[in-house]
């Protein structure tokens, strides 16, 4: 018998990407969930999804949940124990985030807190929610989504990430300080953190999205002209160019990636069903994190990590927005607050056409 199957799983964040492939993966293996996001309506299409596919016995729910406000998150909680007639919990993945308030100093406060409340309040939320739920099983595991920007808090020069860094960094910290919490106080309980690469999802338009903005097919030129600054645009770029640079990023970062959402979302589940505590997906996450353990003096010099990355490839594909380093840095996969981090910096700096990790070049605020 699967691992999963008979269990009940949370999943935060379910409404696509990694979210909606974990909820449909556990659901296919027999698991049942309960999965929220900030849009119900995407949230909604998931458990239909993952309901369909599902075998006899596997219940799966979706609920509205703002995982940055304590109060939603409790709800969420309260909702789903009465849905599924449980009183415990067996999984729970934290796993909902967004991207934006990249830069500590220019960008706007209510942006900054926005992207640190849900990226890091919303995990202690749900740790405060679900802990005692996952303590009352026989076997539970808390997984925490973390990014290569918990390991390293740079898009390369010129493209501050604080926001996101500062809360994944966090993610990272209590999920490791939680695990001799859990051996004195709850030894049947474990927890593991998620560190992923460049994952193909649709951060771009969700985070925009999270910013109360329209879908880029909509925005207006103002808009486009805000998103992506003066300096930072292709010479002569016209707002219509502007749109079809942000449609090719977000499309290209989702499509193009080394790593599908689906193919993240069974790393994931085989590292849990294995026990692993550290759960990396992606050659580009290994790369940088064996280059910030190796040299963490180095850590922000990017030519060194440039020269180291030149030296350990780790495989024979063609170079990526996310696993090549270049002169000026390294592209990961987390959303910039303002942006997406260029497949191809250059001496200057990051190309304001290249579609990035997380956004446009440079001021798109964008999630994991």
């Amino acid at each position: 018998m699967d691992w999963y199957a008979g269990k009940l799983a949370v999943v935060t964040g379910g409404g696509s990407g990694m979210g909606r492939e974990l909820v449909r993966q556990l659901a296919a293996r027999g698991c049942s969930v309960a999965t929220c996001d900030l849009y119900p309506d995407t949230v909604t299409q998931t458990a239909a999804l993952a309901q369909d596919a599902a075998g006899a016995g596997v219940l799966v729910t979706s609920h509205d949940c703002d995982v940055s406000d304590e109060a939603q998150v409790l709800r969420f909680r309260d909702e789903l124990l009465r849905a599924h007639a449980a009183s415990h919990l067996d999984l729970v993945f934290s796993n909902a985030g967004t991207g934006g308030g990249e830069s500590f100093i220019a960008s706007p406060r209510q942006d900054w807190e926005r992207v640190f409340a849900t990226d890091w309040m919303g995990v202690y939320y749900c740790a405060r929610a679900f802990l005692p739920l996952l303590i009352a099983s026989t076997e539970g595991v808390l997984v925490n989504t973390s990014s290569v920007n918990g390991l390293w808090a740079s898009l390369g020069p010129g493209v501050p990430q604080t926001a996101y860094s500062t809360a994944k960094f966090a993610v990272r910290g209590f999920t490791e300080a939680l695990i001799e919490d859990l051996r004195t106080h709850a030894p049947h309980v474990r927890a593991a953190v998620v560190i992923p690469g460049h994952v193909g999802t649709d951060i771009i338009r969700n985070s925009l999205r999270a910013r109360g903005l329209p879908d880029i097919e909509q925005m207006t030129h103002a808009q486009l002209e805000e998103l992506i600054p003066a300096g930072l645009r292709p010479d002569g770029a016209t707002p219509e160019n502007l749109r079809t640079l942000l449609v090719n990023a977000s499309d290209g970062f989702r499509d193009n990636a080394p790593v599908s959402a689906a193919q993240a979302a069974g790393i994931i589940l085989d590292g849990v069903q294995a026990g692993t505590w550290r759960i990396l997906i992606g050659d580009d996450a290994r790369l940088i994190d064996t280059f910030v353990r190796a040299k963490p003096d180095a850590a922000y010099d990017y030519d060194q990590l440039a020269k180291m990355a030149a030296g350990t490839r780790m495989t024979d594909a063609p170079a990526t927005a996310a696993d090549t380093a270049t002169a000026d840095g390294l592209t990961t996969d987390a959303p910039t607050a303002d942006g997406l981090t260029a497949d191809a910096p250059t001496a200057d700096g990051l190309r304001a056409d290249a579609p990035t990790a997380d956004g446009p070049g440079g001021s798109v605020p964008v999630t994991s």
